[in-house]
């Protein structure tokens, strides 16, 4: 059995540009006709999914760790690079370049990650070049309507610039196998730095794509590749020498905490001692060896697609597919042999299936192609479907596989109120509150803008109790309630998943206007002094 490269109905297109017409309206009109809308509406479609109702998820705890390490940020003056923390620096000062100018908010920390996400799908259409037109296009569309990809692309977590730069990192190595020119080179070597600068797992992408790089030569040997030839290389030494030396001012420069904490720089070596650590041991995120298959399995029925495809990739005669198959291949099986996991990974991990689910066109004979087209379709449909269901309705649903560890809309029992207020009048930012409980996030990060919280865990606590709010853990109640003199609007308020419930305290005299009707449910017996 044999697959086809890509016909000439797959070649590369020229880029849409708009074409000289006539002037006025018509001529307006006839350029618009002639332009290939087709890439920006692809894109127009993601970007909708992304930026739609993008707050309608409380922030989710790594979110508020990303945002409480910002906070430390504009205290310091840089960010301190920690070796065991397995993330790098870049994340985190494009938050708190969004959140300078936008303010404490979560579209200001989702925003640049939504717009990541974005700029993947158009980098996935940047591959058509070297897997054909239509299979480009499949993938991104196949993208811009995942469960998967739209989910985590409006979190404020690292993996989606994970996925943004291992995309551009094997489209260089693409460009450079088969175009040479320098282009490529930069997209190469901005892409290893950024997953650097990102996380520590870009060593598993590094190895992979250099493993794929000789079992696809190999199975070139094997069964011949039609566009296996290398390119004559364009760029020069001194080329290699500036991508090679932006590459490093940048990863020195973040790593150093802009050259104000140096020994951030040897953390990128020190991190892998204690992520190898993690890895094997798992630190309560352990899953089976099936983790991804079962999550590919439940929301991902066109990546599941792709990975039957990869089956033929020895049969694959164009090079971009086959070198993507085998390299999907590699990293699934890497991250699944680790056996720390976290479903977010899975977008940095799934996206080269992406291609060979579009790659199904070559396999079915010609006269089936239509058959193709419609099942495809109806792929993306349900796939579409799965994601509005996921991102819209239950996108805090715990019994959901991608929504994991994420916030309870619980939390907006407090922070509407208090955000209101303060909006209302600024003057309440300085309210006292009292947070007894373990484990708060993502409450700190929220509710940063308030001066005089207290956050106490395990014995601690304030020497005066009564606050004009309390959020108090369930064994702590009976104490807590024992101590309280005034008036309170009470509700039960559980933070996230695997964590004891708490009560939420209101003070009855600075919230009595949320609560139209309403008496009081617990006023404090303990004697005054």
């Amino acid at each position: 059995m044999r697959i086809a490269p890509p016909t000439s109905s797959g070649a590369q297109a020229a880029p849409a540009v708009f074409p000289a017409g006539g002037a006025g309206f018509d001529g307006l009109l006839q350029r618009a006709r002639e332009v290939d809308w087709t890439p920006w509406a692809i894109v127009a479609l993601g970007a909708l999914l992304r930026l739609l109702l993008l707050g309608i998820k409380p922030p989710h705890f790594d979110e508020g760790i990303n945002g409480w390490f910002v906070d430390q940020m504009v205290k310091s003056g840089f960010y301190r690079y920690d070796p065991t923390n397995y993330h790098g620096p870049l994340h985190f000062y494009i938050l708190f370049l969004f959140q300078t100018l936008l303010g404490r908010n979560v579209w200001a920390i989702r925003l640049p990650v939504v717009l990541a996400s974005i700029f993947s799908i158009h980098l996935t259409l940047k591959f058509e070049p070297f897997v054909g037109r239509n299979i480009s296009r499949l993938a991104a569309l196949a993208m811009a309507v995942s469960p998967g990809f739209v989910f985590y692309g409006r979190y404020a977590i690292h993996e989606v610039w994970l996925l943004l730069f291992s995309l551009l990192f094997i489209l260089g190595l693409l460009g450079l196998w088969q175009r040479g020119t320098v282009k490529y080179l930069w997209f190469a070597g901005m892409g290893l730095a950024g997953m650097i600068l990102t996380k520590e797992t870009y060593i598993i992408h590094l190895g992979c794509a250099v493993i794929a790089a000789l079992v696809t030569w190999i199975s070139h040997r094997m069964n011949p590749l039609t566009d296996a030839k290398p390119a004559r290389q364009t760029w020069t030494f001194v080329d290699f020498a500036m991508v090679a030396l932006a590459a490093a001012a940048a990863i020195v420069f973040f790593y150093s905490g802009t050259f104000l904490n140096w020994d951030g720089v040897k953390g990128l070596y020190e991190t892998f001692d204690a992520w190898f650590k993690t890895g094997s041991n798992g630190n309560g995120h352990e899953k089976d060896w099936y983790y991804w298959l079962m999550l590919i399995a439940t929301y991902e029925h066109p990546i599941a697609l792709g990975l039957i495809v990869c089956l033929f990739a020895l049969f694959i005669k164009n090079l971009g597919l086959r070198y993507l198959a085998i390299y999907g291949v590699g990293v699934l099986i890497a991250y699944s042999i680790v056996r720390y996991k976290t479903p977010w990974c899975i977008i940095s991990i799934i996206w080269p299936f992406l291609f060979l689910f579009g790659a199904v066109l070559l396999v079915v004979p010609l006269g089936y192609r239509r058959i193709a087209y419609a099942c495809a379709g109806i792929f993306l449909c349900a796939s579409l479907g799965f994601s509005i269901r996921l991102n819209y309705f239950r996108c805090t649903t715990d019994t959901e596989p991608y929504v994991y560890v994420q916030t309870y809309n619980d939390v907006w029992k407090l922070t509407k109120p208090l955000l209101r207020l303060a909006k209302r009048n600024p003057t309440y930012y300085q309210m006292v509150g009292h947070l007894i409980r373990t484990s708060t996030y993502p409450l700190p990060w929220m509710l940063g803008d308030f001066t005089r919280i207290g956050y106490y865990e395990h014995d601690n606590m304030p020497d005066k109790l009564d606050a004009d709010f309390l959020l108090v853990q369930q064994d702590k109640i009976e104490e807590v309630e024992g101590k309280l003199h005034d008036s309170y609007y009470t509700e039960p308020m559980t933070i996230r998943p695997y964590q004891d419930p708490s009560k939420l305290y209101l003070s009855a005299k600075i919230f009595s206007n949320f609560f139209p009707g309403r008496v009081p449910d617990f006023t404090g017996k303990a004697a005054k002094p």
